[in-house]
């Protein structure tokens, strides 16, 4: 994180974290409408099932290593971006999450102590 003197770190450009978060399959949706190209079609290529593909698209599923790779084979889009792109989506999401970030208050407590 990139801290300046006097500036609130959430208020540095370089830190600010998007109101709604962009799950990879958002992006790959626009491009696969953009290049004309059907769901049922671009499943068949990457030799997924017309359901997971379509989960991954309107982010209900994460797109994992295999699929980046199927993808990345398919539509030519970097597999490392996508994969970078799914674990922000799952930073931010996760830091929302009110239990969890209670979860990991604790442990911090706790470890302050050690």
């Amino acid at each position: 994180m990139i801290t300046i003197k006097g500036v609130a770190p959430n208020m540095i450009a370089n830190n600010l974290e998007p109101a709604y978060p962009t799950h990879p399959g958002e992006v790959l949706k626009d491009e696969i409408e953009y290049r004309g190209i059907s769901q049922r079609k671009l499943a068949a290529e990457m030799d997924v099932p017309y359901t997971q593909l379509n989960e991954v698209l309107n982010g209900k599923r994460p797109v994992n290593t295999e699929f980046a790779l199927l993808v990345e084979a398919v539509l030519n889009l970097p597999a490392e971006s996508l994969l970078r792109m799914q674990a922000r989506y799952n930073i931010i999401v996760t830091k929302r999450n009110s239990k969890f970030i209670e979860k990991l208050n604790k442990i911090r407590k706790m470890a302050a102590v050690l």
